[in-house]
């Protein structure tokens, strides 16, 4: 067992991104009656989420100047929103309890990192960066997801927090280092889906039913802004893979796997949410545009895994 924890204790935070999106791609797959590949899916998502902290956990114990280290720096935030994404998926399945202990597990661990993580920021980042935005948004939609159970106070605080991740969301912008976009590993992609968790919250937010009148009007005109910006990231970061494409396998791939289908869960969602019925169209062609590219970032990790079991243990 203490072999068996230290294999996972070395894998870098940015796995969690695995994580999200493996779960974001189960609540696309759901919302569009893929059920059955849904809940596949989603326990695949989870396994790896239980596995990390176990890692997580064990680099705890057994280094912890290693662990803080890595717990000041923005992939760590992959931990929050990992566990938000599977607290929504959950929701959707009807299993409230278990999403509501995921949210007290995020909300939890999220002031700690955050705080950590923006003391350590530097001026000029790769897409991780977004990440401080990502975590964020991601409590919110937990947070709007549950509120219709748990009562307009919940919808509160899922408001002030995407207000909060807006705002991170223009940190992170003045810190990106644009030329990610044309020289990044896969992370760059994060600017865009900052963005589409930010309009899923926006969506979230909507359906509550909490809000009305102009309140109503400018929380949906942001949502729809929020989309459209998103959108440009990802014909803007799509054009770039096609001017300069980096095909090999790298892990930080798997935070390009989750804003494609953050994108497009954010679309099915905000379709629903708004009206805008052509956004529904949409999102159910990215979605499988996004479950493509999980294919082989997916068989990219596991011969990974397959080449680290591989290897003599101390």
């Amino acid at each position: 067992m203490n072999r068996y924890a230290g294999h996972w204790a070395a894998w870098p935070p940015v796995f969690g991104a695995a994580v999200m999106a493996t779960g974001i791609l189960s609540v696309g797959l759901s919302l569009t009656g893929f059920e059955v590949v849904s809940v596949v899916t989603l326990w695949l998502a989870t396994t790896l989420w239980l596995l990390l902290a176990v890692g997580f956990t064990a680099l705890l114990v057994r280094d912890r100047r290693r662990w803080e280290a890595s717990a000041d720096t923005p992939p760590a935030l992959t931990a929050v929103a990992a566990t938000t994404v599977l607290g929504v998926r959950f929701e959707i399945l009807g299993l409230t309890p278990v999403a509501v202990a995921l949210l007290v597990v995020a909300a939890l661990v999220w002031p700690v990192m955050l705080i950590a993580v923006l003391r350590h920021l530097p001026r000029r980042a790769p897409g991780a960066v977004f990440l401080i935005c990502v975590a964020t948004q991601g409590l919110a939609v937990l947070c709007a997801v549950l509120a219709p159970e748990a009562g307009d106070r919940l919808a509160q605080v899922a408001l002030g927090l995407f207000l909060l991740g807006l705002a991170l969301y223009v940190d992170a912008l003045a810190r990106f280092d644009v030329r990610q976009v044309v020289t990044g590993a896969g992370d760059h992609w994060i600017a865009g889906g900052a963005l589409a968790i930010s309009a899923l919250a926006g969506a979230k937010l909507i359906a509550s039913g909490v809000w009305s009148g102009g309140a109503a009007t400018t929380l949906r005109t942001t949502t729809l802004v929020l989309t459209a910006l998103d959108l440009a990231w990802y014909a803007v970061l799509l054009c770039a893979e096609f001017a300069r494409p980096r095909l090999g396998y790298d892990v930080r791939r798997w935070a390009t796997v989750f804003p494609l289908g953050m994108t497009a869960v954010a679309s099915l969602s905000v379709a629903a949410a708004t009206g805008v019925g052509w956004l529904e169209g949409l999102g159910r062609a990215l979605l499988w545009i996004a479950v493509a590219v999980w294919l082989p970032t997916a068989y990219g990790f596991a011969r990974s895994l397959t080449t680290t079991a591989a290897r003599p243990h101390a």
